[in-house]
């Protein structure tokens, strides 16, 4: 699966967008919407300025790693919000955290499971520090996870 609308507009808003670097609450130089600046090759975007087009286009060329993780580690059939939800949690805590995640264990076990939304919940905390806008980020992916539009 690829991440669709949906998850690519959640991963914008919860993201927001900045045309210069800076450094994100886990102390990574970051640009655009997200995209951590962690190689070489993007040492120059340290230096520069970006357009929302250019950050959208990091944003889905970074979203295909961690498309490749959900699609190796969900062993069940999800639909499309799942899929998106967890696009953008995957997105913002990395494919070591979902795989060792009790998340990735309930969805695998019963992906309808009604506890699933207090697996999302816990995943609050930055720096040591409870951040709100992970509160809010968490509860957004916990909606559109058990979504019933289709």
């Amino acid at each position: 699966m690829r991440t669709g609308q949906k998850g690519l507009d959640l991963i914008k808003a919860e993201e927001g967008f900045r045309s210069k670097m800076y450094i994100c609450p886990a102390g990574y130089p970051t640009i655009g919407y997200g995209t951590v600046i962690d190689t070489k090759e993007e040492d120059y975007l340290k230096y520069t300025q970006i357009t929302p087009i250019e950050a959208e286009g990091l944003l889905k060329r970074d979203l295909e790693i961690f498309e490749h993780a959900i699609n190796q580690l969900v062993r069940v059939r999800i639909n499309q919000d799942q899929f998106d939800a967890l696009a953008s949690f995957v997105y913002n805590l990395g494919p070591d955290n979902f795989r060792k995640s009790t998340l990735l264990r309930l969805i695998n076990q019963n992906p309808s499971d009604p506890t699933i939304w207090k697996e999302f919940q816990k995943w609050v905390h930055a720096g040591g520090k409870k951040l709100p806008g992970l509160v809010r980020r968490r509860e957004r992916e916990a909606n559109l996870y058990f979504s019933k539009e289709q």
